[in-house]
């Protein structure tokens, strides 16, 4: 059903004007029709009644009905008992240009992009069990605007959360809850630039949204390479920069984590150059061979700024964060998340709290943890039988796999090989400006293992390998 307008006043004022002088009815019926034929009435739109618009208009009854009735003959106005009168889907006559159709996302007939959890395995009975329970136990002042840096019982549900499971120094005070990932780092890159920074370092390869954020803030991304140790210490040093973003616990893409030797020296950068260090845990539930290293932010709180969400958990479209930033600059974050946005909503906030405490999110972080776990293998298992040349890299955590491909091997031409036959999966240098190797990044949490086994299986045939 089209929208129903309930007042067009100001927009037929001019012919009701006009007719109140004493003219005939067609000034309100030209308005209308120009109305119409200039797109300011779409078509389904629908109309008020005729008694409604003449007691908007201060006209009688009859001269709406004549100049409904009028343009109906028209072929402007469609009127249909029990469903009142519209502006016609077809315009008779129109000469308003026809908007331009959006284009159609592709349709892939295999979405192998990484950073994509199973959106079929978000909880929908929990999230709506812990919804309709948190809103029970709300409080009538907590539906006003929202604390700036978060639900109070959230940020200490997530105290200990962080604590338990990754180490994080941190109490609710320190806690700022954001609108995902990307608000965190947009709210630390404004506050950097108030600070003094210019420039600020990021992985390469790496994942391009925070340099975008940071590039929108004002800042300068530095691309400095990384390693099978991490980011290279040596080469971030001669960037001069004093902010750099790692994805320490589980690197973008490469899948590697950042060794201790690397952490210790990354740490003894920041200190010498009163530097700071975004470390971006996107992935840190989600670990299969091996145990996670503990947070770089529990080794020195006062340098690094840590943050996370639930996107790669949960869903991307709950738009739940948090950033623990270095006490230096928590003031300036909470004051930006004031001025942008007054704080997050707290009916999602206070659903999540439920979760953490009825122990709902550890027990969804389980059965995912297996689900991943056996679709990384299927897809492992295709790779070694169908590409066994082709090298997974990065197999012990996370959402996704590298595969590294023969030495010159185009990667960029093989990702649009694939994309033409309707499988998407990003190039390694989609990433970076000098990617380590040719591979290609596939995400397999989002694909049920027979699809993963079939996408291998056309990849195969499609590179003749």
């Amino acid at each position: 059903m089209g929208k129903e307008w309930t007042t067009l006043r100001e927009l037929l004022l001019p012919g009701a004007a006009a007719t109140s002088r004493g003219r005939h009815e067609r000034p309100i019926e030209g308005a209308l029709r120009d109305a119409i034929r200039g797109g300011q009435l779409t078509p389904g739109t629908r109309l008020p009644s005729s008694r409604d618009l003449a007691g908007q208009l201060g006209v009688s009854r009859g001269t709406i009905t004549a100049t409904y009735g009028q343009l109906v003959a028209e072929g402007y106005l469609v009127s249909r008992p029990g469903s009142g009168t519209s502006v016609a889907r077809a315009l008779a006559g129109s000469t308003a240009p026809a908007a331009p159709a959006p284009s159609p996302a592709p349709r892939w007939r295999f979405d192998l992009r990484p950073g994509l959890p199973s959106l079929q395995a978000f909880p929908r009975a929990e999230w709506v069990a812990a919804t309709r329970a948190s809103l029970g136990e709300l409080p009538d002042e907590a539906l006003g605007y929202p604390d700036p840096a978060g639900l109070p019982q959230l940020r200490a549900e997530l105290a200990g959360y962080l604590g338990r499971v990754r180490a994080v120094s941190t109490t609710a005070d320190d806690i700022v809850i954001t609108h995902g990932a990307a608000e965190a780092f947009s709210l630390l890159s404004a506050a950097l630039v108030a600070a003094g920074h210019r420039d600020v370092a990021v992985e390469d390869p790496g994942h391009p949204g925070a340099a975008e954020v940071a590039a929108a803030a004002g800042l300068r991304p530095r691309p400095v390479p990384v390693d099978c140790d991490g980011i290279r210490v040596d080469d971030l040093t001669e960037t001069g920069c004093r902010a750099v973003v790692v994805t320490a616990a589980h690197q973008f893409p490469l899948g590697t984590a950042l060794q201790p030797e690397r952490r210790h020296a990354l740490l003894a950068w920041a200190r010498e150059r009163d530097a700071v260090i975004i470390e971006d845990d996107y992935d840190a539930e989600h670990r299969y061979d091996r145990p996670a290293l503990r947070a770089m932010q529990a080794m020195e709180p006062c340098r690094v700024a840590y943050v996370g969400s639930v996107s790669k958990t949960l869903a991307p479209a709950l738009r739940l964060g948090w950033l623990v930033p270095p006490a230096p600059l928590r003031a300036a974050v909470i004051e930006r998340k004031r001025l942008t946005d007054l704080g997050c909503s707290p009916l999602p906030q206070a659903a999540f709290v439920r979760m953490l405490r009825t122990g709902g999110y550890d027990r969804h972080l389980r059965r995912t943890r297996s689900l991943y776990r056996r679709r990384r293998d299927a897809l492992l298992e295709a790779l070694a039988e169908r590409l066994p040349v082709w090298r997974p890299v990065g197999i012990a955590a996370g959402l996704h796999v590298v595969l590294q491909l023969p030495d010159g091997v185009d990667d960029a031409a093989v990702r649009d090989l694939l994309a033409g036959r309707g499988i998407q999966v990003p190039a390694l240098s989609d990433y970076s400006g000098d990617p380590p190797y040719p591979g290609l990044v596939i995400g397999y949490a989002a694909t049920p293992p027979d699809r993963l086994r079939s996408a291998v299986a056309e990849i195969a045939e499609l590179v003749g390998a």
